[in-house]
């Protein structure tokens, strides 16, 4: 496996980069595709799985992932697919339900094929350095690091068969 890196860009950016041994249409079906997100999303070491996963993938089409913790509550995340081009770059937003009036957080991946192998970048751009902070603060960096890992096993596997 590879490791992910996450770096601070500026007040208001968390920028991911991690290398799949898969190629980049297999990460990016991953990435978009519901039955497949659904095996990778959800941070598995803190009992957390998903309750449901739905994804209009289509410019303007939008997407929510309903996550259920171990206590049995819910939170969700949504939002919209502003730009799609298969299989190297999506934009979208993302909203964390719980706390929709902190505003809209736009993703911007691009997934870079060299030798069968795929290296996925994505910039995420939050409404203000404060917003950034608290998702930080919310321990998102472990449930990343971990969903991550997930990802790279399911196109691992994916990429065998």
């Amino acid at each position: 496996m590879s490791l992910t890196s996450m770096e601070l860009e500026s007040d208001r950016t968390i920028v991911i980069s991690r290398k799949f041994n898969a190629p980049a249409r297999i990460v990016f079906d991953a990435w978009t595709r519901a039955d497949l997100v659904k095996r990778w999303w959800a941070p598995k070491c803190q009992g957390v799985t998903m309750a449901s996963c739905e994804a209009d993938v289509r410019v303007g089409g939008g997407y929510r992932y309903v996550l259920r913790n171990p206590d049995g509550s819910e939170v969700a995340f949504s939002g919209q697919y502003a730009e799609i081009n298969p299989p190297s770059r999506l934009v979208y937003t993302q909203v964390f339900e719980p706390m929709a009036d902190a505003g809209a957080v736009t993703i911007t991946v691009t997934f870079e094929e060299h030798d069968g192998k795929t290296h996925m970048v994505s910039r995420e751009l939050y409404p203000s350095k404060e917003v950034r902070e608290a998702v930080l603060a919310s321990g998102m960096e472990q449930g990343m690091r971990e969903t991550m890992d997930q990802l790279d096993a399911l196109v691992s596997s994916l990429s065998i068969s």
